[in-house]
């Protein structure tokens, strides 16, 4: 229902991907953190646990509430995963004597503030595939630099819509449209970034057709400087603009349609504007339309014809869809 569509036109590739904790390895790239503080910050280990489940369990033993823990980002359930939280310094003892099956708590230290969604640098990931060929090995590694060089398209992936896609998307305009009531804010407000994500996804594939070997730059997109960290729409597509994105110094960016959000204009909004949904009154945001994977390798295991991906992604991009990328193929939807 949701077609991640991809720059690459290569034949699909055919191998065996499983998302489990032997075959997906993930470790935050954590932000700087202050020498002292009034929070600790653990480094976590933990397998076959999502992020929700891990902060349960630390609730529970801890005897905290939930919302005193922080976390930089959500992680899969079904991988090995390391990642960093945050408990207020007074529960020191308390977090010493944790013990959890599948969980490791590998390091501590202080840290000024508690840690919230986006307090990490990026994602480094080490993914096996199954049954590779030894005769796409080339077309791999020359996907993976292209990939680098022109940007991976930055899809929500598949895990941000869950298994019942077409009945959630279905949920969330209702709620939107005021025909459904959910008591549950933690419930609703997923369906509506579920809703929010599907537009984006869709006006991205839009785009990604539009294109050729490099993403398409239109006349009234709102461009991400990297640097400044602003938004900024541009009159024209002028040489200078098109040689800052080749530089990867500014990136157009997509919209996640809401309240109080940056539109885009011109030619680029009347594009935009399929993709959108005014009556949403959660705030909107403005998403990378790319990301630039880094750090990238590869080691092929000939005896059982396995491939291991080693890359780097910046926060809030999927690796599932690099792995759909190299095979030029949706996973799931």
């Amino acid at each position: 229902m949701i077609e991640r569509v991809f720059a690459q036109k290569h034949k699909p590739l055919d191998f065996k991907f499983f998302q489990n904790r032997d075959d997906f390895i993930v470790e935050e790239n954590p932000i700087k953190f202050s020498p002292k503080g009034n929070f600790i910050v653990a480094k976590i280990k933990k397998r076959d646990l999502g992020t929700w489940d891990l902060i349960s369990k630390l609730s529970k033993q801890l005897n905290i509430y939930e919302n005193e823990i922080g976390y930089a980002g959500l992680k899969d359930k079904n991988a090995t995963t390391t990642q960093y939280i945050s408990v207020p310094k007074k529960y020191s003892k308390e977090l010493q004597k944790f013990k959890s099956k599948n969980i490791e708590i590998l390091d501590t230290r202080l840290h000024s503030s508690k840690l919230n969604i986006g307090d990490l640098l990026g994602n480094h990931f080490k993914i096996r595939l199954h049954e590779v060929d030894e005769s796409s090995l080339y077309k791999i590694e020359k996907v993976l630099k292209e990939i680098s060089k022109f940007g991976l398209p930055n899809y929500f992936g598949y895990q941000r819509f869950g298994n019942d896609t077409k009945e959630n998307l279905e949920k969330a305009k209702q709620l939107i449209y005021g025909d459904l009531v959910i008591k549950d804010k933690k419930i609703s407000k997923m369906l509506i970034s579920q809703y929010q994500s599907y537009f984006f996804n869709s006006w991205l594939a839009k785009r990604i057709k539009l294109s050729k070997e490099e993403f398409i730059l239109m006349e009234g997109d709102v461009f991400k400087d990297y640097k400044k960290e602003k938004l900024f729409t541009p009159k024209t597509i002028t040489k200078n603009i098109t040689m800052s994105f080749s530089k990867k110094e500014i990136i157009p960016t997509g919209l996640l349609p809401g309240r109080k959000v940056f539109r885009a204009q011109s030619k680029a909004r009347e594009l935009e504007e399929k993709y959108d949904d005014l009556y949403i009154q959660e705030k909107g945001f403005r998403r990378d339309a790319l990301v630039y994977p880094s750090n990238t390798e590869i080691k092929y295991f000939k005896e059982n014809k396995q491939l291991t991906i080693s890359f780097t992604l910046p926060k809030s991009s999927y690796a599932t869809v690099l792995i759909e990328n190299i095979a030029n193929k949706n996973f799931k939807n």
